[in-house]
């Protein structure tokens, strides 16, 4: 089953951590977002293999966009 990583709140993506066929665990980084004038962590909510990656680093993002899918 795929699991959505979504964005917590409107920022910036600074830094994608992953690419596609990479396998992740539960609470791994996934992508830095600036919100605020902060970075934040984006983490992975289960372990699996990101399947998408559906931003790019510079992209403004509004809450609860998909980052990347996890299989």
């Amino acid at each position: 089953m795929a699991t959505e990583v979504t964005v917590p709140m409107v920022g910036k993506i600074v830094r994608v951590l992953v690419n596609v066929g990479d396998k992740v665990n539960e609470n791994d980084e996934i992508a830095v977002l600036e919100a605020m004038k902060m970075e934040m962590p984006i983490v992975a909510p289960c372990s699996g293999t990101i399947k998408e990656i559906r931003v790019k680093p510079g992209d403004d993002v509004e809450a609860d966009t998909v980052l990347a899918v996890i299989e």
